[in-house]
């Protein structure tokens, strides 16, 4: 069966279909990218890197700080600031296996 005057048959593709597809395509992903909807790929790498290093960083030094005031007040030095460093630690892996084995946005 033949089509009419203007009409695109399912079989054949209209290349300036294609390239309009395209073209919003990209416009919409700007426009994403402009309101802040979406971010660009390599903002989440260098997101995801410095949540792994507060999370790193901030477990160790509050650790340390709990364990420094736990020998200060009961005398235990240095027992209190190596096991919650110890602790520190294991909580710093576990939030950074937690924030690495996310799924990507």
């Amino acid at each position: 069966m033949a089509n009419g005057p203007g009409q695109v048959g399912d079989d054949a593709e209209d290349p300036r279909l294609q390239a309009l597809d395209e073209r919003l395509k990209e416009a919409r992903h700007r426009e994403a990218l402009r309101t802040g909807q979406v971010r660009p790929a390599e903002d989440v790498g260098y997101s995801l890197g410095n949540r792994v290093l507060a999370a790193l960083i901030g477990s160790l030094v509050g650790s340390a700080l709990i364990g420094w005031c736990i020998d200060r007040w009961f005398g235990t030095s240095p027992w209190g600031l190596i096991v919650m460093l110890f602790l520190g630690i294991a909580v710093a892996f576990r939030q950074i296996i937690r924030i690495a084995g996310g799924r990507p946005g």
